[in-house]
């Protein structure tokens, strides 16, 4: 008998985030912080990032009454050193952290050139490019990483040691941005739930079974936890030295401490800003760019879908979700509804 379809639903931006703050404040969080993360979620759902958005809001709220995630609490300065600092997140919530210190990263940059932040003790950031778009957006470059709990084999391994860890690179672009944002594994255990409730295969092959095959079911992956490394053994060496370089610059966890907690708190994150006003070429910053993409895009397609930089599609997702409301599978929203 075949799976019933999944049924999705078209949300209103400003219903979704209208419904986001009343939770978030009914949840302890103040007017003022639940209409920023109330922002975040809706604005990376309305990007089509769904599973860092509207997709992941329950559990950020499960996190919450339960106590991993302490909504009265923020980010605090611990040491610095010149365009370094160290930052405590005392298990404030995520994103508020993450913005917090790009904000932070930016205004170092703006006198020195360059500002780097590393934060401790944090919690999950929902979707990393939240933070290159705002960057950029505003004249940065950015470089943003955080470690995560161990989900990922090492190549070669058959149990997690390491995290998935995603990269954030963000470069200022015409009136907004190109942006890269992505996890160390092929997929993020988020997209493989998205595609496991839409009862769908994934485009190429994202991990193992059980047995050590290579598959494309979202389902088999995440019953034998094997995600696959991107580019294999590169990825597997790139996530061991990002999570290296978290926990030593901000003092704070490595994967291996983070999976020792109860929940994926303790994270380490890392916010690099360049201020590109600052350099000798800025004024061919532009041009140089736009040659760049030129020459990508002329890049001749192996089927019928061009090729497109990266953080090229948001666009198009964002005005038609705008416009026409954002897809939501009914049982998330249910969930959302009954909290």
């Amino acid at each position: 008998m075949a799976e019933a379809t999944p049924e999705f639903i078209r949300i209103p931006k400003s219903t979704m985030e209208a419904r986001f703050l009343k939770i978030l404040r009914q949840t302890g969080f103040s007017e003022e912080k639940a209409k920023v993360c109330a922002e975040v979620f809706t604005a990376n759902s309305v990007d089509g990032v769904y599973t860092h958005g509207v997709n992941r809001f329950s559990r950020f709220i499960k996190y919450t009454r339960e106590g991993h995630i302490l909504p009265q609490n923020e980010a605090v300065l611990r040491h610095a050193a010149g365009c370094l600092e160290q930052w405590d997140g005392q298990s404030g919530a995520g994103p508020l952290n993450a913005l917090q210190c790009t904000r932070r990263a930016m205004d170092i940059a703006g006198v020195q050139g360059m500002g780097c932040v590393a934060l401790a003790h944090t919690n999950h950031w929902m979707r990393g490019g939240t933070y290159g778009w705002k960057a950029a957006r505003e004249g940065f470059a950015f470089i943003g990483w955080t470690n995560t709990t161990a989900n990922m084999p090492a190549w070669g391994g058959l149990d997690a040691k390491l995290g998935n860890n995603p990269l954030v690179i963000a470069i200022p672009f015409q009136n907004d941005a190109i942006v890269l944002d992505m996890a160390m594994s092929q997929y993020s255990y988020g997209a493989l739930d998205f595609y496991q409730l839409k009862n769908q295969q994934l485009p190429v092959p994202g991990g193992f079974t059980k047995e050590g095959v290579l598959t494309t079911d979202p389902t088999a992956i995440r019953e034998s936890q094997r995600v696959l490394p991107i580019g294999y053994w590169k990825g597997s060496g790139l996530s061991l030295l990002l999570d290296m370089l978290a926990a030593i610059l901000s003092g704070g966890l490595s994967t291996a401490g983070i999976s020792q907690q109860k929940a994926e708190t303790g994270i380490s994150q890392v916010f690099i800003a360049i201020d590109l006003s600052k350099l000798g070429n800025y004024q061919s910053i532009a041009t140089a760019l736009q040659q760049i993409v030129d020459d990508y895009h002329q890049s001749q397609p192996a089927g019928k879908t061009p090729v497109i930089y990266p953080g090229e599609r948001v666009l198009a997702v964002r005005s038609e979700n705008t416009d026409q409301g954002i897809p939501v599978l009914k049982s998330v929203w249910d969930e959302i509804e009954n909290l």
